[in-house]
């Protein structure tokens, strides 16, 4: 296949990304990321097709007798959500994906891309009612191993409404930063500019709703860091964890950064404030989040690794340390297209020892009278209330004092989990 850059058309982009995914599992997002020219339309299809990949699979192995070569049903399965999901011009999705075949190197197959996509333009209504009467993995696109996970907590409405929303696209929301400016003057600044931002009704007081279409660098007050790009889930275990000036703080898996600015914040720049991370390149971009929004002399941000032990600058006992730890995304299916296809047993439990791992690892770095908030982006019992039940039976000198949760559709935020731990020793 050709190289990304190599004078390829937005579907030929998208196809090629797809094709990647599908062979080697690359990760979607980070290839997006390296596209400069017509990223978002990319993005669209991209993230569209990996999500319903199971759906459109089950309507591209109805059409073909034979499953055709990957850069060939990358371009199909685009040309089927465009067709069914976007409800795209069929002419128009029918020869952009035929150019997109070209493109990619496959001419000679041009005849059954065109075939199968007039079919499935032709037969739309048929096709979805088939669908409809589908079982709810094949309808909704979610793997069988989490849906039974989650048919045995929720209520068969509750489980129809949270694969909704995992299909659903993302908004972009953006989270005031009330260190420089007020809620009333920001979207203000943002009316002024002609953008009218509605408040995110999960956080209406600290987040607004970009409106479709806009960049968020083009944003009044981006580059004067008056705003982050963060989902309002992500503060429920920051305001859990209630810096106070003065204290002395750890985010220990701080990076990209959107929770340790909401630290500083409450922290009003007063105090010490470690933010933690172990891979250069995301401290590189969370070096310049703080910079940006006014953090960047206070908050000290330091490479490391919590389970293998801090630097001697770092070692004094903290006040608070916050632990929003590496997960399995299943509360972020929305904004995570492949986590869905990447979750298994075996990544849960890898998952569930790295946490426990990093819990036991927090313990000693707190004072007595101290609190840990424990937090992931997960729905998973295994990772939130029974992770933190197991440990705490291990560690009787904390105990729990509040528990917060993010069910996405009764919140209208991503799903989430945070428990404040207090260590009651001394």
């Amino acid at each position: 296949m050709p190289a990304t850059g190599a004078g390829l058309s937005p579907r030929s982009e998208a196809a090629r990304i797809v094709a990647c995914w599908l062979e080697w599992g690359a990760f979607p997002d980070r290839q997006v990321a390296g596209i400069e020219t017509g990223r978002g339309a990319v993005t669209e299809l991209v993230y569209g097709v990996v999500k319903q990949h199971r759906r459109l699979s089950w309507v591209l192995a109805n059409c073909v007798e034979r499953p055709p070569t990957l850069p060939v049903a990358a371009a199909m399965l685009i040309g089927v959500y465009e067709l069914l999901d976007l409800e795209r011009a069929p002419h128009a999705a029918v020869n952009e994906s035929v150019l997109a075949v070209r493109q990619l190197g496959a001419a000679a197959q041009t005849g059954l891309v065109n075939a199968v996509l007039r079919r499935v333009a032709r037969e739309r209504a048929a096709i979805l009612a088939a669908l409809a009467a589908q079982p709810l993995g094949v309808r909704m696109s979610h793997p069988d191993t989490l849906l039974e996970r989650w048919r045995a907590r929720y209520a068969p409405l509750a489980l129809e409404a949270l694969c909704l929303w995992n299909n659903r696209a993302p908004e972009v929301v953006l989270r005031v930063n009330l260190w420089l400016t007020t809620m009333d003057a920001f979207v203000a600044a943002l009316a002024a500019q002609g953008v009218a931002a509605a408040p995110q009704p999960a956080a209406p007081e600290r987040c607004v709703v970009l409106p479709h279409g806009r960049r968020v660098s083009d944003a009044p007050g981006y580059a004067a860091g008056l705003f982050t790009v963060q989902d309002p889930s992500t503060l429920l275990a920051p305001e859990l964890l209630a810096a106070r000036p003065g204290e002395r703080v750890l985010d220990a898996c701080a990076a990209p950064g959107g929770k340790t600015t909401v630290l500083a914040e409450a922290m009003q720049s007063q105090g010490t404030l470690v933010a933690l991370d172990r891979a250069p390149p995301r401290l590189t971009r969370l070096q310049a989040t703080l910079d940006r929004m006014g953090f960047g002399k206070f908050v000290q941000v330091s490479e490391g690794d919590l389970t293998a032990g801090l630097r001697e600058a770092d070692a004094t006992p903290f006040d608070a340390i916050l632990l929003d730890v590496p997960c399995t995304n299943t509360g972020v299916l929305r904004r995570r297209a492949d986590a869905r296809w990447r979750f298994s047993p075996e990544s849960l439990a890898a998952a569930v020892a790295q946490q426990r791992a990093l819990l036991d690892a927090a313990a000693p770095r707190l004072r007595p009278g101290g609190r840990i908030v424990y937090s992931t982006c997960s729905l998973e019992p295994d990772e939130n209330e029974d992770q933190v039940r197991r440990w705490l039976a291990d560690h009787p000198a904390f105990r729990l004092d509040r528990e917060r949760r993010s069910f996405p559709p009764e919140s209208g935020a991503d799903g989430a989990y945070a428990a404040r731990l207090v260590n009651t020793s001394g």
